[in-house]
């Protein structure tokens, strides 16, 4: 069993995914500065996991496209189904990191990571990443004409609380 902080994790990446359902690629490009576009917003957050879990965590890049759309990186706006691709990509390899982990690896700081943050702490700041990014994909969407929006947060049922073993 996974520990509960990448339970949550997935949770959230549920409701991410739920968020972006219907976008279109011509939507997804659209970009209303000084925010970025939906695509660009999906390979971030393709970077930030492969920056943590693939390049930091186990020393492996798999996305070229995720490393456009890092902080610092020039804007850009990927095609929706490249970022798409990134990104399942890049959350697969950094789920079968994940469900290993212990909570003593939690706490146990990398090597090629370059802050004191150790993977809990890096967890938690992935978590909330997408949270932050899903609120202004929403507004993105507001802003394109999206009406009927899903209402956040959806079925904690599948994620409820769980203590740590």
């Amino acid at each position: 069993m996974s520990h509960p902080l990448v339970d949550q994790l997935r949770f959230t990446r549920s409701e991410w995914l739920r968020g972006l359902e219907g976008v279109t690629a011509a939507e997804a490009a659209r970009r209303f500065e000084p925010m970025n576009s939906i695509a660009w917003i999906i390979g971030h957050l393709a970077w930030q996991e492969q920056a943590y879990w693939l390049q930091r965590a186990q020393g492996v890049t798999l996305s070229a496209v995720a490393e456009r759309c890092g902080n610092g990186q020039p804007a850009s706006t990927p095609p929706l189904d490249e970022a798409w691709a990134a990104w399942r990509q890049v959350t697969a390899a950094a789920d079968a990191y994940r469900d290993a982990l212990t909570p003593e690896a939690l706490l146990t700081k990398w090597e090629r990571e370059p802050t004191t943050e150790g993977p809990g702490t890096k967890l938690l700041r992935t978590t909330y990443h997408y949270w932050f990014h899903l609120g202004e994909a929403q507004a993105i969407r507001q802003l394109l004409g999206h009406t009927n929006l899903p209402s956040f947060v959806g079925d904690i049922s599948q994620a409820p609380y769980r203590p740590e073993r």
